[in-house]
């Protein structure tokens, strides 16, 4: 710290400025008076505490005048509504967003300190739970960057997705304490606090201008607002997420407190605070539906009162809500803020129900996520009607208009009405989110070409049928500034090098890199660069697993979330075969092999986790036989999150994208692959056809049945026994698990998963098998030429510019939210 007074005097306009000089005297700053630490007593979290506190001073100022500006011209804003961002961790992408990378390293050197080290404090905040989290990351980023004024609403978790540790092979759910020591990205605005209510009753009252209805006697809770800022890409434009913590309206019941009752004094306030604890709460029980409902419902009648309130301190008439704001729904999580809308409208606002309609869908607009019917959103409507009445008698409404609309259109048609209706019939009533959804908005989008064509051909037929106007499609994408600018520095500096850095803004840039896969020195580079990015993964598994890798391997991946329609298991059978294939005939072994599978399962899903057992136990076989050492390796990556993703996709060759075609939305694990030289052996499912489209049939591996000849056999009856007949390597591996070879201590362990595989294979695994493995063959034989591989990689890089959130966001701000970029 300077000694200098008038130095001292002048420490706030170092807040502004971005040199070395600047930022070193901002760290001490703030270690010293802010932390009350020095150089003897700080610990490495503090000084990661000092730096994140000095790069937060300088996204403020910004952040605060991109706020006014938006204020004060006005304008058109977008606030895109997610139970989920997953943003990881953020001071890397705040320093590189700033474009202060090389100032702050120099001022932590010069410091004595070291970056990377620095950075490594930083806890995820794992505020997601896999694709849908990341994909709203994404886009805040690609918002921000393209000076798209936006803001984000979710739930600030206590504990977000659990940390995952593997004992004896099983995975074991540990707390996520992710603020655990303090968060400096966040700051808390008790002032905009919003009062949420749940349960009481509606009172309707006769009035000379109709029926007035009032929600009383109601349970309330308070949703406190802390903004986390986020910074565009060196253009000085800063915007917000705003998440709700939840808090009891009292801190406790005094009376009880009186009475010595201290546990039953502070029991509401416990209560309350629940609705934010924890990151999707089970709901096998009645008591986790109903508080996935609460969160559902609390998040979003916050988010839309705040929106409200910013509108009218802007402008005075409501019927100009649409002319101000879009909102973008994230799934069917957020889509309770339709009916909260109309709520207020019509009880607190007092309009008409015709017109507040007609405002509610001119502002609301919805991404749907997935083609699997039953992953679709429904809630009884008893729980419902106990905890949302007056929201329940407006969903009557909803639905009696619509499906009175419905009849007018196809009059005699009733099982088109059963099928519409937003009240699925049946032995227990239920409420059908995502058709509300479509119901409620302008526009109703999906992810993926392929994904968007099924949602109109198949899951919501009807809907496509009489509201043609409304369906679209917006592939997703990923950020490059955090997936390959930030994950992959190598990578980066080189494309800097041959292109310049308009990249970064322009990933369609890239396809320069064309013109130079025939150069021999450039491609020597790439092969150089990844060798460099396997070696440092090669020494994070060895340090954080103890377990040795060979880096000149194939480095064959899968990281994603575990469920059965992803294939994991797909994965794992070909992992057998290839041991299988080592022990019989060694001879025809083709390259080795390092496979790794990442990923956490929902603490719910028995099979799944039974899945991740089931992989550890191959790895307990392969990795402890000898005589297969040197030829395959299978790793199973503990705790995967977003900073571990960050080692993984550079240091990837090989990506596995195996979802049974027609289930996997889109995907934006395969982007990260792709733009990081990976490439894709796949289905054509989800994104895997763009993508495939883009860089030619020849730089990616597809194998397996199409989406129609999945819908085709499965019509004319699907026997997985048909298929294991005809596959001597099926039966094989079918016979040694249940032979008890993988779990010798317990031979029924696996049982679940042969009878689910031989009786139903409700996601085709042995279908896909030998096609399966077929591909893979080539692709061992194409890795011989390194050469054609690195010609391939460097397409899949070049060819990558589609896949940035960039695009996605620039169709989105077009064509459905009619916003333009500052």
């Amino acid at each position: 710290m300077p000694s200098d007074p008038k130095t001292q005097a002048d420490w706030s306009l170092f807040t502004k400025e971005m040199t070395k000089a600047a930022l070193k005297l901002s760290f001490q700053m703030n270690r010293q008076y802010t932390l009350s630490k020095d150089q003897y007593t700080a610990t490495m979290h503090d000084n990661f505490m000092a730096l994140s506190m000095a790069v937060r001073d300088r996204i403020v100022e910004r952040w605060i005048k991109t706020q006014q500006g938006y204020h004060k011209k006005n304008v058109r804003r977008v606030y895109y509504l997610s139970m989920e961002f997953l943003i990881g961790r953020l001071m890397g992408n705040n320093i590189y967003n700033l474009g202060i990378e090389k100032q702050a390293a120099e001022a932590l050197d010069e410091l004595g300190m070291d970056m990377e080290a620095i950075r490594e404090e930083e806890v995820d905040a794992g505020l997601g739970n896999g694709g849908l989290g990341r994909l709203a990351a994404c886009f805040l980023d690609s918002m921000a960057s393209l000076g798209i004024p936006a803001h984000g609403y979710g739930i600030r978790y206590d504990y977000g997705i659990f940390n995952q540790k593997i004992k004896d092979g099983f995975q074991l759910e540990l707390p996520d304490e992710w603020l655990r020591n303090g968060n400096p990205w966040e700051f808390e605005r008790p002032e905009n606090t919003v009062k949420v209510r749940f349960y009481g009753k509606v009172r309707s009252d006769q009035e000379q201008n109709g029926t007035v209805h009032k929600w009383i006697d109601t349970q309330d809770v308070l949703a406190i607002p802390y903004d986390f800022p986020v910074p565009g890409f060196k253009n000085d434009v800063v915007n917000t997420l705003r998440l709700w913590s939840s808090r009891g309206t009292e801190e406790f019941d005094f009376d009880y407190f009186k009475s010595g009752d201290y546990e039953q004094a502070v029991y509401k306030k416990v209560l309350s605070e629940n609705i934010s604890k924890v990151l999707y709460p089970s709901d096998e029980r009645i008591q986790g539906k109903e508080l996935r409902l609460k969160q559902e419902y609390f998040f979003t009648a916050a988010s839309i009162s705040d929106i409200l309130r910013r509108f009218r301190s802007e402008n005075s008439d409501l019927k100009d809500l649409p002319k101000k704001i879009v909102i973008q729904l994230n799934d069917t999580h957020p889509t309770l803020a339709i009916v909260e809308l109309m709520r207020l409208l019509i009880d607190e606002y007092g309009f008409q129900w015709s017109q507040a309609w007609e405002i509610t869908k001119a502002v609301f607009a919805y991404t749907n996520h997935t083609l699997m019917p039953e992953a679709l959103e429904c809630w009884p409507i008893d729980l419902f009607e106990k905890l949302l009445p007056r929201h329940m008698q407006i969903i009557y409404e909803i639905n009696a208009l619509f499906l009175r609309e419905v009849a007018l259109r196809y009059p005699g048609d009733t099982e088109r009405l059963r099928r519409m209706s937003l009240i699925e019939e049946g032995q227990t009533k239920r409420v059908r989110m995502a058709h509300l959804a479509i119901v409620g908005s302008t526009y109703v989008n999906g992810v993926s070409k392929l994904h968007s064509d099924l949602l109109k051909e198949k899951l919501f037929k009807d809907f496509y049928e009489l509201y043609p106007e409304k369906f679209n499609n917006k592939t997703n994408g990923i950020t490059q500034r955090r997936w390959l600018l930030k994950a992959n520095p190598r990578l980066s500096s080189l494309l800097h090098e041959k292109l310049g850095e308009d990249w970064v803004m322009d990933l369609y840039k890239l396809e320069k890199l064309s013109s130079l896969k025939s150069n021999k020195a450039f491609r020597e580079q790439w092969r150089e660069i990844k060798k460099q990015n396997k070696e440092t993964l090669v020494r994070y598994i060895k340090s954080s697993m103890n377990i040795d890798l060979n880096p000149d391997s194939i480095f064959d991946v899968q990281i994603k979330r575990i469920h059965e329609y992803k294939r994991q298991m797909l994965f794992a059978f070909y992992i057998i075969s290839q041991y299988l294939r080592l022990k019989h005939n060694p001879n025809e072994f083709i390259y080795p092999r390092t496979f790794m599978i990442g990923g956490k399962a929902a603490p719910s899903y028995h099979m799944a986790k039974l899945t991740i057992k089931f992989i550890n136990s191959i790895a307990d076989v392969i990795n402890h036989d000898k005589s297969v050492h040197d030829k395959i390796r299978l790793v199973f990556l503990e705790n995967y999150r977003v900073s571990l993703a960050e080692k993984i996709f550079p240091a990837s060759d090989l990506s596995e994208q195996i979802s049974t075609a027609g289930t996997e939305a889109s995907g934006t694990g395969n982007m990260k692959f792709m733009m990081n030289g990976a490439l894709t052996v796949g289905t054509l499912d989800g994104a895997n056809i763009e993508i495939a489209e883009k860089v030619g049939e020849e730089n990616i591996f597809i194998f397996g049945l199409k989406a129609t000849e999945v819908e085709a056999l499965k019509s004319r009856g699907y026997y997985p026994n048909q298929y294991i007949k005809q596959s001597p390597m099926l039966q094989e591996i079918f016979k040694l698990i249940q032979s008890g070879f993988f779990s010798p201590h317990d031979a029924k362990l696996f049982e679940p998963i042969i009878n689910s595989l031989m009786n139903y294979d409700p996601f085709l695994v042995c279908a896909d098998f030998e096609s399966y493995c077929k591909v893979q063959d080539d692709i061992s034989r194409m890795y011989l030429d390194r050469d054609e591989w690195t010609k391939k990689s460097i397409v899949n890089v070049a060819q990558s510019g589609y896949f940035s959130s960039d695009r996605t966001i620039r169709e989105y701000a077009k064509d459905i939210w009619k916003v333009a970029s500052l």
